[in-house]
């Protein structure tokens, strides 16, 4: 009797065994390849497509804080921050160029 339950346990472990050699193999073969290929490509595509939508809320969410903004809702300096580096650099600059020559190019 004891003998009957390790063949029945050996010929269970030896067909789980030949099984997955046998999805494995198959994985290999130029279907498994094309198949294993077109599921990576799919599923980044999907990626793309979740980060664009996302990017795509964002800019919405965005739109809608700058229309609040203009329409006079919220103050413009919440929703740009309190400096946004514009401030300094005209200050720094005082109305000319980069190359320090005034912007109407020189004429008065």
């Amino acid at each position: 009797m004891r003998r009957l339950i390790w063949l029945g346990i050996g010929i269970a472990v030896g067909a789980l065994i030949v099984r997955k050699l046998t999805k494995t193999a198959e994985s290999y073969t130029p279907r498994g390849l094309a198949e294993g290929a077109r599921d990576s490509v799919t599923g980044m595509l999907d990626s793309v497509r979740d980060f664009v939508d996302e990017v795509r809320d964002g800019m919405s969410e965005r739109e809608d804080e700058l229309l609040a903004a203009l329409a006079g809702e919220v103050d413009l300096d919440d929703v740009l921050g309190q400096n946004d580096g514009t401030q300094n650099y005209r200050a720094q600059n005082n109305g000319t160029q980069n190359n320090g020559t005034p912007k109407n190019g020189g004429r008065r």
